[in-house]
């Protein structure tokens, strides 16, 4: 029965990949204004547009797909380890009435290893006092289970970034301090034995990312509120433009000790629209106290939004109907 347990435990875990945040502030939904050219920004509205882009509410709908044999991958690897592969594809609605109870809904879907036909469907409702429903397809029982919101803290997927890091964090979690502007000057991490090559799923892995060289970034310094948490504040370099936040470096007394990049692409190349309207093309993350390097990798290919698929997809009834 504990096995069973661990195991379910681990395939919520798992089943965030590639997922936003679902506990969020009723002042940085959907509503949340572009700021004007002429308006004097403070750090805590940096931090809210940059929460505003990673959770693609610019979208009515949001999807992370399998086209083919092409799937969104997750790749982990220890120090001295080989990479660890899962594969997954996501779906989020953001389109819901203003007199729904109901503020977004996430479905994810495995397609590799012992996950391999496990569903997801996250709830979120607007009334922020009720709490979240996570209901886990698992096909080797043919049943829909329950649990709980993982800690801010947890590994994600078993990965180097955390449930804060990729879902949970709020910008009220945190005090934030602005440090100014500077020009990005170096490209962004990658795992140097992976890069450029054929890779199960994803077809090659990008070569790292210097497309940003250049670009005018905030310096955006949050300070956690938590006592003795893993890190004690964090610095993001964040587009001034698209609020995309391109690199994370995490302090403990004062020690860099992990550093997340993030590669964004834009949704309409000729820049027209929502300058927010963005999608994740690959998250690199490295641990510097132990050596471990995580790699998300989402293919232009395999991205897909505000799609004219009905409200109803989002549902327990497409979580039953998952093939193994």
């Amino acid at each position: 029965m504990k096995r069973m347990d661990l195991f379910l435990k681990n395939s919520v875990y798992l089943c965030f990949f590639l997922g936003y945040a679902l506990k969020s502030q009723a002042d940085i939904g959907r509503n949340l204004v572009y700021p004007s050219h002429d308006m004097e920004i403070d750090a805590v509205e940096v931090a809210k547009q940059v929460y505003f882009a990673n959770h693609f509410y610019a979208f009515d709908n949001f999807s992370i797909k399998r086209r083919g044999s092409t799937l969104s991958v997750l790749i982990n690897k220890s120090a001295n380890g080989s990479p660890i592969t899962t594969a997954v594809e996501r779906h989020l609605n953001n389109n819901y009435e203003e007199d729904d109870a109901i503020r977004s809904r996430d479905l994810a879907i495995f397609h590799s290893g012992n996950l391999r036909g496990t569903g997801m469907l996250i709830t979120e409702y607007k009334d922020d006092r009720k709490s979240h429903d996570y209901m886990v397809w698992l096909p080797r029982v043919r049943k829909i289970r329950r649990f709980a919101q993982p800690r801010q803290k947890d590994a994600w997927g078993g990965s180097v970034f955390t449930f804060g890091d990729v879902t949970l964090r709020k910008p009220d979690d945190e005090t934030h301090v602005l440090l100014g502007k500077k020009k990005m000057r170096t490209c962004l991490g990658m795992m140097n034995e992976l890069e450029g090559k054929m890779f199960r799923y994803t077809e090659r892995i990008p070569e790292r990312s210097c497309r940003h060289l250049g670009r005018v970034v905030y310096g955006l310094k949050s300070t956690t509120k938590s006592k003795n948490w893993w890190y004690d504040y964090r610095i993001s370099y964040v587009d001034t433009e698209s609020f995309a936040d391109y690199r994370t470096l995490y302090y403990k007394n004062d020690r860099l000790i992990k550093i997340i990049d993030r590669d964004w692409g834009l949704v309409n190349a000729e820049g027209e629209g929502d300058p927010r309207a963005l999608f994740w093309k690959y998250w690199y993350g490295i641990d510097l106290r132990t050596g471990q390097q995580s790699l998300a990798v989402i293919l232009r290919k395999v991205v897909d939004m505000n799609s004219d698929r009905k409200n109803s997809f989002w549902t327990e009834r497409t979580l039953r109907k998952i093939k193994r």
